[in-house]
C-alpha cells in the first residue's frame, strides 16, 4: 500500500536531482511533437476536405432523377444541417433570333453552402463574389453562353414560357469541376421561377438534388442515412466525386500527412529510447544499494514502473498541452497560407498523443528499468559492473514491437506503414553493422593519430555499445527526416509540373472524321502548334466475361455509376508519357484490327477487371468485345485527353466516333477560337479556364498544408536529435572532468568531440541519405504512384547535413565538458 506513495516520492527526488529531467524532456517532446503533427494534419485535412467541397457547393449532395422523398429534407433538418434545393435539365434558350441548347440550374435560397459564384466585373480580373442566387424573374448566363447567344447585360432570354433579365455573367460555378464535358451553356435561375417556365412537367427530364452542410458527424449520419435508403436513379455525392485531378491532390496530401505522423513517431521513439538508457545507467548505483539493504527484484520492478507511471503521465499531459498551444498558432499561419477558415481541433488527436506517449514510454524505456532488477551488488564497490547484457535483446524486441504497433494505427495505410517499418529494420540493421565496422576500424587506426583527434576517435571505439547506440538512433532520426524531405519535395514537384502555366485551358469537341485535317490546319495557321486530336467512342458497358453488368453489383457507389453510364473508349498506339504501363503488354506497334483494349489501372481495379478478362460495349446498337491485354497509370493532373478504355488502332473500325483534343489558347488568341467555331459549326470549344483556376488554386492550398506540416516535423526532428546526442552526457562529462585533471585544456577537448561527433554523424548521414533515398522511391512508386529517378544532390546534401547537425548538436550539448570546473562535474557524477 506505500508503494505509490514511495514511487511518488522517488519519482520526485530524481526530477529535483534531474535524474529524470532528460527522459521527462524526451518524453514532452516526444508527445509533443506527435500530438502537434497530429492536430495540424487533422485540422488541415479537414480545412482541405471542406475546401474541395466548395467544389460541389456543399458537404454532400443527393441526387435523383425524380423528386426526392420527404423524409430526406426532414433529416438533414433533424441533424442541423443547412440544405437547399436545386433542379437541373437542358431546354432550349433563346435571344431574339438566336436559340441555343442550354444547361439550367434552378437554384434554391441558399446555394450553394460551400463556396460561391464568382460574377465577372470589369473592374476585377479575378471577378467578384455573388451575393446569394439569382433574383426572381432575373437570369444568369455563363460567359461561353453570352457569347453564343450574343447577348449583353440587361437584354432579355426566353426561357420557357418565361422571359427573364440577364443580369450576371458567371465566371466560376462551385460545382463545375465534377464534369466540364458538358458543352451547353450554363444558365442559372431561381428555383421560384421554374414554375413560370411551364417546363417542369410530368415525364420532364429533370434532376433533382438536396445539398447540405454542417458538422462532420452530422454530414456523416445524413451519408449512412441515404445510403441505407436505396433508390434507383438516385446516388449521394461528395467531394471523392470531383474531377481525377481534384480526387488525386487531395488523396496525395492525406497520405504525406500520414506519412509525417509516421516520421514524428519515429523521431519519438529515437528520442525516449536514448534518454531512457541514460536514465537506466544513471540508477545502477541506487539499485545495486537498495539489493544490499534486503530490496528483493520484485520490490526495485514494482517502484521503477510506478516512477515510470508517473512519469508517463505527466509527460504526456505537459506534451499535449503543449501541443494544443503550439498548433493554435500554427493554425493561425495555416489560415491565412490557405485562405480558409480552419476547423476547430478535434480530441482525436489529443488521445492519440497521450496513447503513443505510454506505448513509446513502454516499448523503450521500461524494458532497460526492468534490466535494473539484475544489477549485482557488488556494483556498490566495483562501479564497472553493470546489469547482465542479456536484457538487450529483450529492450530491442519490445521496441520493435511497439515501433510496429504505433506505426501501423498512425499511418492509417497498411502498406504505407509496412514499407515505413521495412525500410526503417533494414537501416537500423545497416546503421549497427556500419556502427561496428567503425569502432573496429578506429580500434586499428587510432594509434595512428595524434593529439585530440586520436583522442576523440578513441573514444568511439572505447565506448563500443554507445558508440553503435548512437549512430542507429541519429542514422534514424536523419533518415526519418531525409525521408520527409525526399517526398514533399517529389509532391510538391509534381504538382507544380502538373499545372504548369501554359496547362491546356481549352477542350475541343465533337470534330468529325473529315474535319481532322482542316481543323489542324487552321489551328497552325492560328498559331496553335502541337496539337494533337484523339478519337472518341462512346459506349455502354453491358458484359464482363460474358455475364451481364449492371450497377446493383457493386457495393462501392462509383462503381455502381461505372456501370451505368456511358464510357468514352479511343483507339490508337498507348506510348504517352503521362500514361504508364503498370501490368501487360500494348499491343505490337502497327498491329491493326486485334480486339484488345488497354484499361486504367484504378478502374479496373475498381470494377474487378483483370488482365485476360473479357469486356464488351453497346456501341450506337452494336456489340463491341475486347480482352483486356494492359493496364495503364494514368496522370490525370495534366489536363490532356485521356480514357479509361483505349483499344487496339483498327479494332472500333466502322464505329461512329468524333474526334477530340485539349490545347492551351493564349488570352491574345481566343478569337481565333470563336473563327473555329464560325467556320465548323458543328464545333464545340469549352473554356476550362475557371475550373483550371480552382484546381490549381486546390493544389497551391494542399502544397501550402504540406508545407507546413513539413517544417515543423523537421524542427521536431531537430530538436529529438539533440535529445539523442544527450544521452552519453554523463559519459562525456565524467571524461572531460578527468582529462581537465589530466591538464587537457578547452581547445582540445573541444578538437576530441569534434572528432568524435564528425566521425559518428559522417556514418550515420551517409547511411540516412542511402536509405531515404530508397525509401523514398519506393513510397513514392508504391504509395504516392509518382515517378521517381534518385536525387544525388539531396543524398550528398544529407551526408553533410548529418556531419554538421551532429557536430553542431554534439558540440552544443556537452559544452560543459570543456567549461564547467573538473572537481565540481566529478564530484556531481560520483555522488560526492
Amino acid at each position: 500500500m506505500m508503494r505509490a506513495p514511495l514511487s511518488w516520492r522517488l519519482f520526485r527526488r530524481d526530477l529535483a536531482s534531474g535524474e529524470l529531467r532528460v527522459l521527462l524532456a524526451a518524453l514532452i517532446l516526444a508527445v509533443c511533437a506527435v500530438s502537434t503533427v497530429a492536430f495540424v494534419t487533422d485540422r488541415a485535412g479537414r480545412a482541405l476536405s471542406q475546401e474541395a467541397n466548395r467544389l460541389l457547393g456543399g458537404d454532400a449532395a443527393l441526387r435523383g432523377d425524380r423528386p426526392l422523398a420527404p423524409e430526406f429534407l426532414a433529416r438533414a433538418a433533424q441533424l442541423g444541417l443547412r440544405h437547399a434545393e436545386t433542379r437541373g435539365f437542358n431546354s432550349m434558350v433563346g435571344a431574339g433570333e438566336n436559340f441555343s441548347l442550354a444547361d439550367v440550374r434552378a437554384l434554391g435560397e441558399g446555394f450553394p453552402l460551400r463556396g460561391a459564384f464568382r460574377l465577372v466585373d470589369a473592374a476585377q480580373p479575378d471577378g467578384r463574389i455573388a451575393d446569394g442566387v439569382p433574383q426572381p424573374g432575373t437570369l444568369w448566363l455563363s460567359r461561353a453562353g453570352a457569347d453564343k447567344l450574343g447577348v449583353r447585360i440587361g437584354d432579355t432570354i426566353q426561357l420557357g414560357d418565361a422571359s427573364l433579365v440577364l443580369t450576371e455573367l458567371v465566371q466560376a460555378e462551385p460545382d463545375a469541376v465534377l464534369d466540364y464535358f458538358n458543352v451547353a451553356p450554363k444558365v442559372f435561375i431561381s428555383l421560384g421561377d421554374l414554375p413560370g417556365t411551364g417546363l417542369e412537367q410530368v415525364g420532364s427530364r429533370i434532376g433533382y438534388r438536396l445539398v447540405v452542410a454542417g458538422e462532420g458527424a452530422a454530414v456523416q449520419a445524413f451519408e449512412d442515412f441515404t445510403r441505407a435508403r436505396p433508390a434507383r436513379g438516385m446516388r449521394l455525392e461528395t467531394a471523392a466525386d470531383a474531377r481525377p485531378e481534384i480526387r488525386s491532390a487531395l488523396d496525395r496530401a492525406e497520405q504525406f500527412l500520414g506519412l509525417s505522423a509516421l516520421v514524428a513517431v519515429v523521431l519519438a521513439a529515437v528520442a525516449v529510447a536514448m534518454a531512457a538508457r541514460r536514465h537506466s545507467a544513471r540508477h545502477l548505483d541506487g539499485v545495486a544499494v537498495m539489493r544490499c539493504l534486503g530490496a528483493d527484484q520484485a520490490q526495485i520492478i514494482r517502484l521503477h514502473l510506478l516512477g515510470l507511471a508517473w512519469l508517463g503521465l505527466i509527460g504526456s499531459v505537459l506534451g499535449v498541452l503543449a501541443a494544443f498551444a503550439i498548433q493554435a498558432g500554427l493554425a493561425i499561419w495555416l489560415a491565412d497560407a490557405l485562405g480558409v477558415s480552419v476547423p476547430a481541433p478535434g480530441l482525436v488527436p489529443a488521445i492519440q498523443g497521450l496513447a503513443v506517449g505510454f506505448a513509446v514510454l513502454a516499448g523503450f524505456a521500461a524494458p532497460p528499468v526492468l534490466a535494473l532488477r539484475n544489477t549485482p551488488t557488488l556494483r556498490v564497490i566495483r562501479r564497472d559492473l553493470d546489469a547482465p547484457g542479456a536484457a538487450a535483446w529483450s529492450s530491442g524486441l519490445a521496441g520493435l514491437l511497439a515501433l510496429m504497433a504505433l506505426l501501423t494505427w498512425q499511418a492509417g495505410s497498411l502498406k504505407l506503414g509496412g514499407l515505413v517499418l521495412a525500410g526503417l529494420l533494414a537501416a537500423l540493421i545497416v546503421l549497427a553493422a556500419l556502427g561496428f565496422g567503425l569502432v573496429a576500424l578506429l580500434r586499428r587506426l587510432r594509434g595512428r593519430l595524434k593529439g585530440p583527434w586520436r583522442y576523440g576517435l578513441a573514444n568511439v571505439s572505447r565506448r563500443a555499445g554507445t558508440s553503435v547506440a548512437q549512430i542507429a538512433a541519429l542514422g534514424l532520426g536523419l533518415m526519418a527526416i531525409l525521408l520527409l524531405t525526399l517526398v514533399r519535395t517529389d509532391l510538391v514537384g509534381r504538382w507544380q509540373a502538373a499545372l504548369p502555366a501554359d496547362a491546356p485551358n481549352r477542350f475541343l469537341i465533337n470534330v468529325q472524321d473529315e474535319q481532322v485535317q482542316p481543323v489542324q490546319e487552321f489551328l497552325q495557321e492560328a498559331g496553335l502548334r502541337g496539337v494533337t486530336l484523339f478519337p472518341m467512342v462512346r459506349g455502354r458497358l453491358v458484359a464482363h466475361n460474358g455475364a451481364p453488368v449492371s450497377g446493383e453489383q457493386f457495393e462501392d457507389e462509383r462503381a455502381q455509376r461505372l456501370a451505368e453510364r456511358e464510357f468514352n473508349l479511343s483507339f490508337g498506339e498507348p506510348a504517352r508519357e503521362d500514361n504508364r504501363l503498370t501490368a501487360g503488354e500494348y499491343w505490337p506497334a502497327g498491329g491493326r484490327g486485334r480486339s484488345e483494349v488497354s484499361v486504367e489501372a484504378g478502374i479496373a481495379n475498381r470494377l474487378g477487371w483483370q488482365l485476360g478478362d473479357e469486356v464488351s460495349f453497346d456501341i450506337a446498337g452494336r456489340p463491341f468485345i475486347a480482352e483486356i491485354t494492359s493496364l495503364r497509370q494514368v496522370e490525370w493532373e495534366s489536363f490532356k485527353p485521356n480514357f479509361f478504355v483505349l483499344a487496339a488502332p483498327g479494332s472500333l473500325d466502322g464505329f461512329p466516333a468524333t474526334w477530340i483534343s485539349s490545347l492551351h489558347v493564349p488570352a491574345d488568341s481566343t478569337a481565333a477560337m470563336n473563327t473555329l467555331v464560325a467556320r465548323f459549326p458543328n464545333l464545340s470549344v469549352i473554356d476550362i479556364e475557371a475550373i483550371l483556376a480552382q484546381v490549381r488554386g486546390t493544389a497551391d492550398q494542399v502544397a501550402t498544408a504540406v508545407e507546413y506540416v513539413f517544417y515543423f516535423t523537421l524542427v521536431a526532428g531537430l530538436l529529438v536529435l539533440f535529445a539523442a546526442i544527450t544521452a552519453s552526457r554523463d559519459e562525456r562529462l565524467l571524461e572531460g572532468g578527468v582529462m581537465r585533471v589530466l591538464g587537457a585544456n578547452t581547445r582540445q577537448l573541444r578538437l576530441a568531440q569534434l572528432s568524435e561527433f564528425a566521425a559518428l554523424g559522417l556514418l550515420s548521414g551517409v547511411t540516412a541519405a542511402l536509405g531515404a533515398t530508397a525509401l523514398s522511391g519506393t513510397i513514392a512508386v508504391q504509395v504516392f504512384d509518382l515517378p521517381w529517378t534518385p536525387d544525388f544532390r539531396l543524398m550528398l546534401s544529407g551526408a553533410v547535413a548529418g556531419v554538421v547537425l551532429v557536430s553542431v548538436f554534439g558540440l552544443i550539448a556537452t559544452r560543459k565538458v570543456a567549461s564547467a570546473p573538473p572537481a565540481d562535474t566529478l564530484r556531481a557524477l560520483q555522488g560526492g
